[in-house]
């Protein structure tokens, strides 16, 4: 099956073993957590199943088919379209490269339960234009998605990520000459000239339940000709910020994750407010918010984070609908589309909590 463990072997688990971010038989985050998790607060299978006002939307999000923007080249040389979660396709100084592409229904190893996208990605898989590299931060299933994939597989370009989830890619169909892994603070320069770079995140790996850990997470920081963009991945907030932004920055966009939140996992991922934080520590860029708005994988309504990021940090903020392509120096005051969008009441099963449920325990 496409989830099952899996283990590294050879000269790939002989890079990982020599990381200074491994330790005994896995991965572990070398940067002190900045936001430590509340253990009392820690949600129960009742509060995922039967709790929570709006955390899923009435009606489809407003979206556009991106394609005839794609069609035309960016005024600027930047421009990124948020298709949904953590996958973006990003334009830079002639390059493309598509970010966590998940496709997929859910993301779950299952079909049939597990967290299920709000809607459809607005524009199909097939009908992407063409790409020089795939991006990935890490190998949860709502970043690393098999489907998506398996129909990415066809495409001739490099597929860059963190140690250890090449073994994923690989048993998927990627050559292995395709497959990029990289450590924190090492990069990888593209035939068009595009330099990425993988960089500290504060997060956790694994598929199955004997792989925690087993491979790297990373943030990666992507610089061309004239644009430099900072993509978060999963990650709670750290130190590690700052010195991104010294080691590689200036940027002209910092796409961070703002969604599916909890004081509980607060070492693990932002929420809206951390993110904001982490966005002043790197000290650049106009902020493009993802990880959200596409699955409900927490309590809080689907429309918080936006709500909280439009009221604290209005000024340097894009909020772009679904495959709107926006260019950060272009990009006017944001708009709140998503209050067009009526909440509905979730309730959810037992099967669907399981994904929630897997969040970790400890840092």
């Amino acid at each position: 099956m496409a989830w099952f463990t899996r283990r590294a072997a050879g000269h790939r688990l002989e890079r990982m073993q020599a990381s200074a971010q491994y330790a005994g038989e896995g991965f572990v985050n070398t940067y002190p957590s900045s936001a430590p998790r509340t253990e009392d607060e820690r949600p129960s299978l009742v509060d995922f199943v039967f709790r929570g006002e709006g955390r899923v939307p009435a009606q489809p999000l407003p979206s556009l088919d991106p394609r005839a923007g794609w069609a035309r080249p960016a005024d600027t040389g930047l421009r990124a379209t948020w298709l949904g979660h953590s996958t973006v396709l990003l334009e830079i100084d002639g390059q493309r490269v598509l970010t966590d592409p998940v496709w997929g229904p859910r993301a779950s190893p299952f079909s049939f339960l597990g967290p299920k996208r709000f809607q459809p990605v607005p524009v199909d898989i097939a009908a992407l234009p063409p790409l020089d590299a795939v991006l990935i931060s890490h190998d949860h299933y709502d970043h690393l998605d098999y489907p998506s994939i398996r129909a990415l597989a066809r495409l001739n370009v490099p597929f860059v990520t963190s140690l250890g989830v090449g073994m994923h890619l690989e048993a998927w169909g990627i050559a292995p000459e395709r497959i990029i892994e990289l450590d924190w603070w090492e990069h990888a320069t593209l035939p068009g000239g595009l330099t990425i770079t993988a960089a500290p995140s504060h997060h956790f790996s694994g598929r199955g339940l004997h792989d925690r850990n087993a491979t790297l997470w990373s943030s990666f920081a992507l610089r061309g000709e004239r644009h430099a963009v900072f993509f978060s991945g999963d990650t709670g907030l750290s130190p590690a910020f700052g010195e991104i932004g010294q080691r590689l920055g200036p940027f002209d966009l910092a796409m961070i994750e703002v969604g599916a939140f909890h004081p509980s996992w607060g070492n693990v991922h932002l929420g809206p407010d951390n993110a904001l934080s982490a966005w002043r520590q790197l000290g650049s860029g106009r902020l493009l918010p993802v990880h959200w708005g596409t699955f409900n994988l927490a309590l809080h309504p689907w429309a918080e984070p936006a709500e909280v990021l439009l009221a604290k940090a209005p000024e340097g903020l894009l909020m772009p609908r679904l495959g709107e392509p926006v260019e950060p120096a272009q990009a006017e005051a944001v708009q709140p589309w998503w209050r067009d969008v009526a909440p509905a009441h979730w309730q959810g099963s037992a099967l669907e909590a399981a994904e929630f449920l897997a969040l970790p325990a400890k840092d």
